[in-house]
């Protein structure tokens, strides 16, 4: 069903999705599922190729909570690869390391930790290709509904990761949108 459901909101464009549980092992035996399912936001984002809107339902009988907000806000989501996808391991004591091999066999290797005691560790990624998607849908909803885009990143800490985010919405807003958002009195914005 979920799968179903990603599918018709590529072909229509749009959907409404109400909130849902991704079950951990108490959630399995709660409800007699058949296994631990993933996430159906991973699901429905991946299939989306990691683009999600969430933009308010305006009804003028239903006032906001904080009266003075008369613009509403929308919230973009992108999750391709993340914590969605993520490789997890339980470790004991040890060193852990980050390794690539490139196609050509040239091995990159960081050492992240040398754990002491009992830990975690999560390995995530993400697609320039993808990340370019979830930036121009971006740029597209914000033209199509006349609102300013803000953007934020955590690349004071992430410096590769999160970094590589901002150099790809800023390139792609100079050399693609910059003129039509300047056109439609819009602002990007990066914070």
């Amino acid at each position: 069903v979920t799968i179903d459901s990603a599918n018709a909101t590529l072909k229509y464009g749009v959907a409404v999705k109400c909130a849902t549980i991704t079950p951990n092992k108490q959630r399995v035996e709660e409800y007699n599922l058949t296994e631990m399912w993933k996430s159906p936001n991973g699901t429905i984002r991946a299939i989306m190729d990691g683009t999600v809107f969430r933009a308010p339902i305006i009804i003028d009988s239903i006032k906001p909570v904080v009266r003075n907000w008369k613009k509403p806000i929308t919230i973009a989501r992108h999750a391709y690869g993340d914590v969605y996808k993520a490789t997890e391991l339980r470790v004991g004591k040890g060193t852990a390391e980050l390794v690539f091999t490139s196609e050509n066999g040239e091995v990159t290797r960081e050492k992240i930790y040398d754990f002491e005691c009992d830990g975690v560790l999560q390995g995530q990624y993400n697609k320039d290709s993808s990340i370019k998607s979830f930036a121009r849908a971006c740029f597209n909803y914000a033209l199509s509904v006349k609102q300013d885009l803000w953007f934020s990143t955590k690349d004071t800490i992430s410096k590769k990761y999160d970094h590589n985010f901002k150099n790809v919405f800023e390139e792609i807003y100079e050399t693609e949108y910059k003129e039509a958002f300047e056109k439609e009195g819009i602002e990007y914005f990066y914070t």
